[in-house]
């Protein structure tokens, strides 16, 4: 791997490029299991030329999930500015369930533990914590309570072969959230 003092050349660059563009299509759409062989020739290089940039599959999945959670946690902090907290709430959770539904690795990511992803629970919990002070995300669910049900969530609508699955599993945690109605009061 290049040393932080010497920049890569041009062609190894492209390379490492192409390998982490590779990857996020494979993480995306096998998870973790991918094996670093089909990496490399979705990259449209050798083995030895991923294991140069990245010592171990798991330093290249890490590449490709500081990427995509760094993108969330800009994405949660953004909501978190929204006049309407119940809305900016549930819109970073929509962005999520998307996310989740379309990239199977998703779920791995939010339980890699770390700097990152606890800047991303922290960014959530603003998010969550504005929508229930204003009433419109039931009192007592927490942040690790959210992650839980969205890593489960994910885990299962990968496993099922009926493409509305992710969505009505996501319909039904967007409704749980909500604060219980009033007896007798339209929902």
């Amino acid at each position: 791997m290049a040393s932080a003092e010497q920049p890569l050349r041009a062609d190894a660059r492209r390379n490492r490029d192409r390998i982490l563009a590779a990857a996020r299509a494979a993480f995306a759409e096998s998870g973790f299991a991918v094996p670093l062989d089909d990496i490399a020739a979705r990259a449209g290089v050798g083995p030895g030329t991923v294991y140069r940039h990245f010592p171990t599959k798991e330093a290249l999945f890490q590449a490709v999930i500081t990427a995509r959670v760094t993108d969330l946690v800009t994405t949660a902090r953004q909501h978190a500015g929204d006049p309407d907290p119940g809305a900016a709430f549930f819109a970073f959770l929509a962005h999520l369930g998307a996310e989740g539904a379309a990239k199977r690795d998703t779920s791995d990511a939010m339980s890699v533990p770390g700097p990152l992803i606890a800047d991303l629970h922290a960014a959530v919990a603003t998010l969550l914590a504005r929508a229930q002070a204003a009433g419109a995300v039931r009192a007592g669910v927490t942040v690790e309570d959210l992650f839980a049900f969205l890593k489960s969530l994910f885990a299962t609508a990968h496993e099922s072969t009926d493409p509305g699955r992710a969505q009505r599993l996501f319909t039904v945690l967007t409704d749980g959230l909500r604060p219980p109605r009033a007896a007798g009061s339209p929902r």
